[in-house]
């Protein structure tokens, strides 16, 4: 507009409140991805898919990046190589990681049976579990002070308000509230699976 000198613009949230629940929901996602590997009570690809074998002489590869995994019953674990040529070097490869099931080369699959958990090995996971569930949570309270510390410093600038700043904050906390909720619902989940 011609002969406008200028405007004010609002701020009406210091943060951007959709990169908060964007970088906490990555951290629930890692959380997720981490947990996966914890062994439970029954039969599950996420077991053993991150499970790292050497074949093509001498290339590390993640068995999912080598074929499918499925879980027929509660208690085996079925891996069919996309490539049966290597099915011998895969098999190997499961053995060598010593991750608790002996490979059965059956054909083109492998097939993996699943011990029964002991009492003791189900409390060590248990504990393995809460190590990372608090992990998890700190990663939350870290990106939780990151964002306080913006409003922080824009509340000492005087870009924002204290009005703006305890509405922003207490919208920071609920966030964080519900992220630390939505942890603890995982981590019970995954708790009930390891002691069923």
């Amino acid at each position: 507009m011609p002969g406008r000198v200028g405007f004010i613009c609002y701020n009406l949230n210091m943060i951007n409140f959709a990169e908060v629940n964007t970088r906490m929901g990555k951290i629930t996602e890692i959380f997720i991805n981490d947990i996966a590997s914890i062994r439970t009570g029954r039969a599950t690809p996420g077991l053993i898919e991150n499970v790292v074998v050497t074949v093509y002489g001498g290339q590390k590869m993640k068995l999912v990046e080598l074929g499918s995994i499925s879980a027929p019953d509660v208690r085996s674990l079925l891996f069919e190589a996309w490539d049966k040529t290597i099915v011998r070097e895969i098999s190997n490869g499961i053995q060598a990681a010593n991750i608790g099931m002996m490979p059965v080369v059956d054909g083109s699959l492998i097939r993996l049976s699943l011990p029964m958990l002991t009492v003791e090995q189900r409390e060590d996971y248990i504990k393995l579990l809460g190590r990372k569930l608090e992990g998890a949570r700190g990663m939350i309270r870290d990106a939780r002070a990151d964002f306080r510390k913006k409003l922080m410093d824009a509340k000492n600038e005087k870009t924002i308000s204290e009005d703006e700043y305890k509405r922003d904050e207490a919208e920071l906390q609920k966030i964080n509230d519900l992220f630390m909720a939505k942890l603890e619902e995982i981590a019970k989940k995954k708790e009930a699976e390891i002691r069923a």
